[in-house]
């Protein structure tokens, strides 16, 4: 059988807008990490994950555990990485996915190398990922136009600070790409300007499903106000409040779903929130949910409970969109529009040829494996950004307090 030969990381940089979230803004540079898997053959597989320091030096010592596995031994893939991370554990920079624990490290760090690992499943077998996950259910996959509340930056997309601006931010988002479904990044003003910003949108776009995502930026009292405001204008809010106590106390008077990838972010979450009643769609995630096979096994858990599924998005290159792309193509119960940072690239990525959307959706790839090939010039163009910015973990609230020196990240704020 074909077993690992070489396994390299490069840690990549490239440029990012000034996002505005509950957490601060983005910094002018996002952070990944390229996994490339060379088998003995030569072939490559390809992972794309986080790339802030401490998850760096975490997937090198992966990298150096998985020389000379079987490719398609998934399951000695986990057990090698997991004796060779021991009980460490990285915290989540990005301050979505809750208290760190070794299992949530030893996911976030397996997931690159499991994508790697089914490129090159496929590559070796003449067949796509998706079959690889039982199969194509749908040969296009829709996304949502992703807003956001920015500051003016060196992009092309301009500042959005009220409803006009948001407004105007999405009908050009939507001009471009065609999506026919918007989400807007919440918690940045009180949610009075944020409720205006969703009812212009509506009335900017009476057909499209709206969604509203706050980063837990409200109390469970703030919440169930704006879900009473916003009552037949959302598709679902995502978010509103931290913990799966207080998202259950809004979902028991909420007019509309309620979803998440904040308090349900690992399968010892789920019993809690469903007995709960917590949320009533889950935003899958295989950077951090432990791979694409773990969402497949997310998806059948939640379709026993009757729990929708969507999928989360962070800033990414086009290696995820194409895992994001096969994921959804390979799982029903993903019935939502899926996120994506992808207009915010502005083009930047390290594959020669990316997934295109179009008409608000891309085209699932049927050829092997991941269906995107790496270009080595980007790459190392990409590498010497990382090199060049200087950031090492992202950090949203202090390159705030940069320009906001007196600015405290609160959940909840309001």
């Amino acid at each position: 059988m074909t077993s690992v030969r070489e396994v390299i990381v490069t840690p990549v940089a490239f440029p990012d807008p000034p996002l505005l979230n509950s957490a601060g803004v983005h910094q002018p540079w996002a952070l990944r990490a390229i996994i490339q898997v060379r088998a003995a053959d030569g072939s490559i597989g390809l992972g794309e994950t986080y790339g802030d320091a401490p998850h760096l030096a975490l997937l090198t010592r992966a990298a150096s555990a998985i020389e000379n596995l079987d490719i398609f031994d998934l399951a000695g893939l986990v057990a090698k990485i997991a004796e060779a991370l021991g009980a460490a554990d990285a915290p989540d920079r990005h301050g979505l996915t809750g208290d760190s624990t070794a299992a949530k490290t030893l996911a976030r760090v397996v997931s690159p190398f499991e994508v790697a690992l089914l490129d090159l499943q496929g590559q070796a077998i003449g067949r796509p990922i998706y079959d690889l996950l039982g199969g194509k259910v749908r040969d296009r996959v829709p996304f949502s136009a992703y807003l956001f509340y920015k500051w003016a930056g060196t992009d092309s997309w301009g500042p959005a600070l009220d409803p006009a601006g948001i407004v105007a931010q999405a009908r050009s988002m939507i001009d471009q790409y065609g999506f026919e479904s918007i989400k807007l990044k919440g918690g940045v003003f009180p949610p009075d300007e944020e409720i205006a910003a969703i009812r212009a949108l509506r009335d900017a776009f009476p057909g499209l499903p709206l969604r509203l995502d706050p980063n837990a930026a409200w109390t469970p009292e703030t919440s169930i106000k704006v879900a009473e405001q916003t009552e037949g204008l959302l598709e679902y809010l995502e978010d509103p409040t931290g913990g799966l106590a207080g998202m259950a106390e809004v979902a028991a008077l909420a007019p509309m779903p309620l979803a998440t990838n904040m308090c349900v972010v690992a399968f010892a979450d789920l019993p809690e929130a469903i007995e709960r009643g917590s949320v009533q769609i889950v935003l899958a995630d295989h950077h951090y949910w432990g791979g694409l096979r773990a969402c497949v096994e997310l998806a059948a858990i939640c379709r026993t409970w009757g729990i929708g599924v969507s999928m989360h998005s962070n800033s990414h290159l086009g290696i995820s969109l194409a895992a994001m792309v096969h994921l959804a193509a390979a799982t029903p119960q993903l019935t939502y529009a899926v996120d994506t940072h992808t207009p915010w690239q502005s083009g930047v990525d390290v594959v020669s040829d990316p997934l295109v959307i179009s008409g608000g959706a891309a085209t699932v790839p049927d050829t092997p494996g991941l269906g995107v090939t790496l270009d080595e010039d980007k790459l190392a163009e990409l590498h010497d950004n990382w090199w060049r910015c200087g950031i090492r973990e992202r950090d949203d609230t202090a390159y705030r307090q940069s320009f906001e020196p007196d600015y405290v990240k609160l959940r909840p704020r309001w």
